[in-house]
């Protein structure tokens, strides 16, 4: 097992360094090939020695010194680089953030007030495998289709300079750090992990050096920055205070005794899972290629924040830090999902869906009860795999026809149905039956209810319908065509067909074994954390979930079975007046022939980002400073 760690947080590492070197892009293939495939296999290596060792949880990892004084070397060196790309821009507030949380914490470990008390570093549950499992097979596989997507793009932007052996070497430090930031259970490893993803990301998005993607990666670069110092001051009051330098011995605290490290962890994860105030710096990552994109959205980054509040939900339950996460979620994923509507840019629709969804995670754990964290872990595994199948899809078709706007996706199922299906399937996957995103919000729902928080309620109830009335729009602009429509020629490399199709499998995959999930890794969680568990979905509702499986894909099967035996009179369909016999014009009212044309509505004028944006931003960021100051004040 410990071998296997080791390659899992090791080998991503030394992959980013041969691609770093490597500028041919066969070479680059077949390295990026070849480490997808390895982790892959590692991680299902270690889910199975992890299941046949019969142990819920297991340490590992004790006498680390070397290793230690590697990462604060690391650590020196991420903060000289930002310190100098901040002064070169600019940007002297984000090298002193950067300085200061770094002081803080080398402070804290060199200066003699950090416990000197033997912890293991490594710490592995059934959360722990869920995320290697994320992370391994979804981050990997976006490599995979980075290969094709990469070339496909640098030859449509000719106007950008071509740095794929960085962005490839940048990913996969991205997953190397994902390994070890969820395998940790150091405080101070959690952070050093921490700080790599945020500085990478900082990269990727200023990928292509123009002047938006400087000013978004910086701003994405503070804002995380800031999150870190929240972790910083967290480790910091809880070694001096409570002697507490793991995450698994704070967890076993009484949540009101350890409010201030708590509430400060928890206030990095908000900003690190791009909740309000802090949502903008993941919609400026959409400059990004699309592969970085989907990475940031779906095994990384923001998978991080709701990852730590997950762990940190026995603690959460019923206390100031609780409010605030479950507040703060609650409201953004009503505020999103709203805003959401508004704009036809197709990845800044995925983007405002993250945070809706990442809102609705951040709320299941600040409740923080058996059902809500039940809910919050199958969120994200069906999130993760749903949203990077709709990036790249996205992605795919932005290269194929020259824009990601909705309004010009009218047609693709004729146009490019292969692309068509596999987006509807993404979208399916984040809010139909039988998959577990809809599944997920009952439960939570009824966890709401049942704790009587009324906001919570209202916000999920609005929320979930805003989010049904946007994938509902997107689904029909898609399957919608014109009679002219014919099929395109297919552009898409055979690398990203590979993960397209992975991840569509994995998708409908996810709804037959979610019964299986929900038993035999998700229950089992919970009842190591909670002590105690009882099954969340009743027998009778996975009867009717198998029904309903079932039924979405027999029904439409046998019903284009039948179509291709019947002949059906073909009709002229109606369009606000006389048909003028080509199914694309009308004669109106006045005698005129007008053309038919097909658009959404976007609500901008009601509840734009210019209507709502500010008043959100204000709102949740006096809440979460009233909150902070009542906590701290109360516990000193």
């Amino acid at each position: 097992m410990e071998s296997l760690i080791i390659i899992l947080i090791g080998f991503p590492f030394i992959s980013a360094l041969l691609l770093g070197i490597i500028k041919n892009d066969i070479f680059r293939q077949i390295i990026t090939y070849i480490s997808a495939t390895s982790i892959i296999i590692s991680a299902i290596l270690f889910t199975i020695k992890y299941f046949t060792a019969q142990q819920s949880q297991m340490f590992f990892f004790s006498h680390t010194e070397g290793t230690d004084y590697c990462m604060v070397a690391i650590e020196l060196f991420l903060t000289a680089l930002v310190t100098v790309l901040s002064i070169k821009y600019k940007k002297y507030y984000v090298a002193l953030l950067s300085i200061v949380q770094t002081a803080l914490t080398l402070w804290y470990e060199f200066s003699g007030v950090a416990p000197h008390q033997q912890i293991r570093k490594i710490y592995v549950d059934h959360l722990t495998v869920i995320m290697v499992l994320i992370i391994a097979v979804v981050g990997t596989l976006i490599t995979v289709y980075a290969c094709g997507y990469m070339k496909d793009y640098h030859n449509h932007h000719i106007e950008f300079k071509d740095r794929r052996s960085l962005f490839f070497s940048l990913i996969y430090i991205f997953l190397g750090a994902m390994f070890g930031l969820v395998f940790s259970n150091s405080l101070l490893w959690i952070y050093f992990f921490w700080e790599i993803t945020s500085v990478i990301s900082f990269l990727l998005i200023g990928y292509t050096k123009t002047p938006e993607a400087i000013r978004n990666c910086f701003r994405a670069l503070w804002m995380n920055l800031l999150g870190g110092l929240g972790f910083a001051v967290a480790i910091v009051y809880a070694g001096i205070t409570f002697k507490i330098i793991d995450l698994q011995s704070l967890i076993l605290c009484d949540g009101s005794i350890v409010i201030i490290p708590v509430i400060f962890l928890s206030f990095a994860a908000l900003t690190k899972s791009a909740q309000l105030p802090f949502s903008k710096w993941l919609l400026g990552a959409m400059v990004a290629p699309t592969p970085s994109s989907a990475l940031l959205h779906s095994a990384t980054m923001v998978k991080a924040g709701v990852y730590l509040l997950l762990r940190l939900s026995p603690v959460l339950q019923s206390t100031n830090a609780g409010t605030m996460v479950s507040i703060v979620g609650g409201f953004t994923f009503l505020i999103t999902s709203m805003l959401a509507i508004t704009v036809s840019d197709g990845k800044k629709v995925l983007a405002y869906s993250t945070i809706s969804n990442l809102g609705l995670i951040t709320a299941c754990a600040g409740v923080g009860v058996v059902e809500t964290v039940w809910a919050g872990v199958f969120l994200l595994i069906f999130h993760a795999v749903s949203k990077s199948l709709l990036f790249q899809t996205v992605g795919a078709i932005e290269n194929s026809t020259g824009s990601r706007d909705i309004e010009s996706m009218h047609g693709l199922s004729r146009r490019h149905p292969h692309l068509a299906w596999t987006l509807v399937i993404g979208i399916a996957g984040m809010f139909l039956a039988p998959f577990g995103m809809l599944i997920s919000k009952w439960a939570a729902l009824k966890a709401f209810v049942d704790s009587g928080s009324i906001i919570l309620v209202i916000f999920i109830c609005f929320g979930s319908a805003t989010t049904l009335f946007y994938w509902i729009k997107w689904i029909g602009t898609v399957l919608a065509s014109k009679s002219n429509d014919g099929q395109e020629k297919n552009t898409t490399s055979a690398n990203q067909w590979i993960s397209i199709i992975i991840h569509s499998a994995f998708m409908i995959a996810l709804c037959f074994v979610f019964p299986f999930i929900s038993s035999q890794v998700i229950i089992p969680y919970i009842q190591t954390v909670f002590s105690s568990a009882s099954q969340v979905i009743s027998s009778d509702n996975i009867i009717i979930m198998m029904i309903m499986l079932v039924a979405i894909f027999i029904v439409p099967a046998a019903a284009w079975a039948s179509a291709r035996h019947t002949r059906y009179k073909k009709a002229d369909r109606y369009i606000n007046g006389v048909n003028a016999g080509d199914q694309m014009n009308y004669i109106d009212s006045m005698g005129e022939k007008k053309r038919f044309l097909l658009s959404n509505w976007y609500l901008g004028d009601i509840f734009g980002e210019k209507k709502l944006w500010n008043p959100s931003v204000i709102a949740s960021t006096v809440f979460i400073l009233a909150i902070m100051t009542i906590s701290v004040g109360g516990a000193v």
